[in-house]
């Protein structure tokens, strides 16, 4: 067995940087973006009303009057400039007119026809956003990043109308077993319904991957090779289930018929002990374990961590906090232990408990945690109060 951490090392090798596209700014969101993208235009374009009020041609104080010549709307400007004692009245984001230096709010004024008179004064430079306060020009919005609902209004006031991306990795996800029956099917009594390929197709998505989730493959060589055969394309492979030693767990020997290279099987974890990972039909492969808590923590710690290195994010390893730990737990083993815990916040700290229930079967458990708290390997017992590592999930 390997550890933890030279296993996704060893998952990162197998995968490749993806190929650059053009996408639509509508179709960005959730994409990396691979390339800067450079503002066309400077924002505000020009000197702006931040309130509505009176532009004025210069400031004042309590009890300057002004005379009104005219309007300034957004999208409607003023064309006439200001000479001194002259405002016009303006509106929030209003290009400010010719001669103008402040903007004195409309509850600071009292108005007798065209004539206003300041009950607060108003110095130089209020409630005026000033050209380029935004972005300028040829500003760029760096890459690599994922692009979140915020970045891309930003790239739309850019005037970005296309943007550079990388192609979404194809996953092709492949349940294996007799036992399995799609949600909605009537199992037999020797049956359960399939899960595990649900999370996991949900999770790539989540990634922004591309999933593709094919029929199960039941526990017959002939069966796996013809699904195996529709893998054709994807990025990566995700099998589930079927990689440990029993007389019905094929998938290994029918990878290793297809040509397999093996990076290596089973690592010292819990849950998730016989974990794969390789290359077969010239695609990397992941192998998880059938069980579901199994499958989807072995998902959070190598399958999504290779998808970020396929789309050229940086740091695509777990992202390791720490906590107070908020319970007493017993010294570990000779595998590090992801345990399913919930995290708190007790008199302001991060507290991470961890459930006491951490059967590798129980889904009930899983879909109450948010934390994998880390346990390392031989770890001695904890006391409640140490600060402890975890992952958020």
């Amino acid at each position: 067995m390997i550890s933890v951490e030279q296993a996704l090392a060893r998952c990162l090798a197998l995968t490749a940087l993806l190929p650059v596209q053009s996408v639509p700014l509508r179709k960005a969101a959730g994409r990396v973006l691979a390339e800067p993208a450079q503002a066309r235009l400077t924002q505000p374009p020009f000197n702006a009303s931040a309130m509505d009020g009176y532009a004025l041609a210069q400031a004042g104080a309590v009890g300057a009057t002004y005379t009104v010549i005219g309007e300034a709307g957004a999208g409607h400007g003023f064309a006439g400039a200001l000479a001194a004692g002259q405002a016009t009245r303006i509106f929030t984001g209003a290009p400010l007119p010719q001669g103008a230096v402040t903007v004195a709010l409309q509850e600071h004024v009292t108005a007798d026809g065209a004539s206003i008179t300041l009950t607060e004064a108003a110095a130089t430079g209020d409630n005026i956003r000033p050209r380029g306060q935004d972005f300028a020009e040829g500003q760029p919005l760096p890459a690599p990043r994922l692009l979140r609902p915020n970045d891309v209004a930003l790239l739309a006031a850019m005037n970005v109308a296309e943007v550079q991306v990388r192609r979404r990795p194809v996953v092709a996800i492949m349940a294996t077993g007799d036992e399995l029956v799609m949600p909605g099917e009537n199992p037999r009594p020797d049956q359960i319904i399939a899960s595990n390929n649900f999370a996991i197709a949900a999770m790539v998505e989540a990634a922004g991957a591309e999933a593709r989730m094919l029929p199960i493959a039941r526990d017959t060589e002939a069966d796996l090779r013809t699904v195996f055969g529709l893998t054709e394309g994807a990025d990566l492979i995700v099998t589930i289930g079927g990689a440990s030693v029993g007389d019905h767990d094929l998938v290994g020997k029918v990878a290793s018929d297809l040509g397999l290279e093996r990076a290596f099987w089973k690592i010292a974890m819990r849950p998730g002990k016989p974990l794969m990972a390789g290359r077969v039909l010239g695609i990397p492969m992941l192998g998880l374990p059938g069980n579901p808590v199994s499958a989807i923590v072995c998902a959070h710690l190598f399958l999504i961590p290779m998808l970020k290195a396929m789309l050229g994010l940086p740091d695509p390893a777990p992202q390791v906090q720490r906590a107070r730990l908020g319970s007493d737990q017993p010294a570990n083993g000779a595998r590090a232990h992801y345990m399913r815990a919930r995290l708190a916040l007790s008199d302001g700290i991060p507290t991470i408990t961890p459930f006491d229930r951490q059967d590798s079967a129980l889904l009930s458990i899983l879909t109450e945690a948010d934390a994998l708290l880390i346990r390392p390997v031989d770890d001695p017992a904890r006391k409640a109060g140490e600060m402890m590592d975890f992952i958020a999930i």
